[in-house]
């Protein structure tokens, strides 16, 4: 039998794209209180954080972590089923603990950071021109189970059923108008103005920038109800349609 040699122009194709993964926000460094916390989330939903992965950002604390401190974190973390796969780009003590712990740096959250120019820039001479507004992401079929669907800059609108294990996610709002099984997050992008909006709730978790409830947090008689989603005060709040 003969065989077919095949010559790629490349041997591994890289992609970058939009991936689920969680930010956790050190905001102590009592690594005892942190593995807890997060023990109690994986086993209050393990099937939404068992073996997650997550950017560990060490950008609200006063003073970054000493290695030890650090490596017994990740440690923990991993004893838990939680992942640490990155930091998030901070100062250069932060660029150095993250190459002792052999973890990259994740630039998106260089802004954090880094410090703006703070000399005014002159006025233009004429207004610029707002770019236009994007049209909203519509999603005809259903939304089926390990499906990860993304609306980029913009509103989802999901004529059909968000399946139990499936993901959507949107920088704007979500619209859905048949049943939520699975997860949504609005304000992708740390908008924390956008709403979601579901005909039939019965979802796995809901999140609207960065803040999240899960099934277990949600009162079991908006299930199966019509609702919208918000935040207030960094608070998800979840109210019946009328």
């Amino acid at each position: 039998m003969s065989s077919v040699n095949m010559d790629f122009e490349q041997a591994g194709e890289l992609k970058i794209g939009q991936v689920g993964i969680a930010t956790l926000r050190i905001r102590t460094l009592n690594v005892s209180r942190l593995i807890q916390e997060m023990c109690d989330r994986v086993t209050r939903a393990p099937k939404l954080f068992k073996r997650t992965a997550v950017i560990l950002d060490f950008g609200e604390l006063a003073k970054t972590p000493d290695l030890v401190t650090a490596q017994a974190l990740v440690e923990g973390l991993r004893g838990v089923n939680v992942l640490p796969v990155a930091i998030a780009y901070g100062t250069s003590e932060i660029d150095l603990l993250s190459q002792q712990l052999g973890l990259p740096l994740l630039s998106k959250f260089r802004a954090h950071y880094e410090r703006q120019e703070t000399v005014a820039a002159p006025p233009p001479s004429t207004p610029p021109t707002p770019p236009p507004a994007k049209a909203s992401r519509i999603q005809h079929t259903t939304v089926r189970s390990g499906q990860q669907l993304y609306a980029e800059h913009c509103d989802l609108t999901i004529l059909n059923t968000v399946g139990a294990g499936a993901e959507v996610i949107a920088d704007g709002s979500i619209h859905i108008y048949g049943t939520l099984r699975g997860r949504a997050m609005a304000g992708a992008r740390g908008n924390t103005e956008m709403r979601i909006f579901c005909r039939d709730f019965q979802a796995e978790l809901i999140a609207i920038a960065g803040q999240y409830k899960v099934l277990d947090d949600i009162p079991t008689e908006l299930r199966g109800k019509a609702v919208q989603v918000w935040l207030e005060q960094d608070q998800i709040k979840i109210a019946v349609l009328d």
